[in-house]
């Protein structure tokens, strides 16, 4: 569905991805992570066709991106960090931009603004930033698009929104629709998604499912020095450390996505052999 090969792309002297390869699938929601200034964002607008590389190609539902085909546009779409809605209804900003959407769906649209708690006759300008937010996801998973992007859905809104936006999300995909939600704010997204993709300094420090994370690490506390001394990473807590480790017993542990991200981000290599050795 995406494929990037051998992505390069710059901002003037500032390199940011140097060769960058990567692939995402239908029926998948993704977690890209990574602190500010890491690339997310860039990778999506290259994804969505808005920023253009300097070398390498891009293949998204058979089009490349950079084109801006309106077979494409209608198909994909991008909740941005940062955007502007006009100053009308909302039944306005429907009635002006839904018929680009071939999928789009009116009853779903509706049943996400209830989901969120938001008037259908409020205008847009007097809603509050996390308000607005809400509308544009609303809007954005009606429009049913293969592609959905997201780029810091989850700043602006409260810790009761959060958890409405992860129950919209879930509900919302399916096997046809491919889901990228970039974040560093990896608590968010637990629960949510179902592949994990680190990136650094534009580079892909880690690219695992769920589903194997799950198998071949191991998240716990534990009070065993020598165990500890041996962890891929240990935090203190109240409680004894908190470690990932391998998962040498194959045991069951809750995926505690903060903890992955400091391990792949001061210890990647280490985690990454556990991948690359076992079945």
């Amino acid at each position: 569905m995406i494929t990037i090969h051998n992505l390069h792309f710059s901002y003037k002297k500032k390199k940011i991805f140097n060769g960058l390869s990567l692939s995402f699938s239908p029926g998948h929601i993704y977690g890209l992570l990574g602190k500010n200034g890491t690339g997310k964002s860039t990778l999506l607008k290259n994804i969505m066709g808005s920023l253009f590389p300097s070398q390498g190609s891009i293949n998204v539902l058979g089009y490349q991106p950079g084109k801006r085909q309106p077979a494409f546009l209608q198909d994909a779409f991008i909740v941005p960090e940062e955007f502007y809605l006009p100053d009308v209804a909302i039944e306005k900003f429907v009635s002006c931009n839904a018929p680009f959407y071939p999928r789009f769906s009116r009853p779903q649209f509706n049943t996400y603004l209830q989901e969120f708690d938001i008037p259908l006759e409020n205008s847009l300008q007097q809603m509050s930033y996390g308000q607005k937010k809400k509308v544009l996801i609303s809007f954005a998973l009606a429009c049913n698009t293969s592609i959905l992007l997201m780029d810091e859905p989850s700043n602006g809104l409260d810790i009761m929104s959060k958890s409405q936006f992860r129950k919209v999300i879930a509900g919302a995909i399916d096997d046809n629709k491919c889901v990228i939600i970039s974040t560093h704010q990896v608590k968010d997204l637990e629960n949510l998604i179902d592949r994990i993709t680190i990136i650094d300094e534009g580079n892909i420090l880690f690219d695992q499912t769920i589903d194997d994370i799950s198998s071949k690490l191991s998240f716990r506390i534990s009070f065993d020095d020598e165990e500890t001394k041996k962890a891929f990473y240990k935090e203190e807590s109240l409680k004894g450390n908190v470690i990932v480790a391998p998962n040498t017993y194959a045991e069951e542990s809750k995926i505690d996505l903060e903890l992955l991200y400091k391990a792949v981000v001061t210890n990647g290599n280490n985690v990454n052999t556990v991948f690359k050795n076992q079945p």
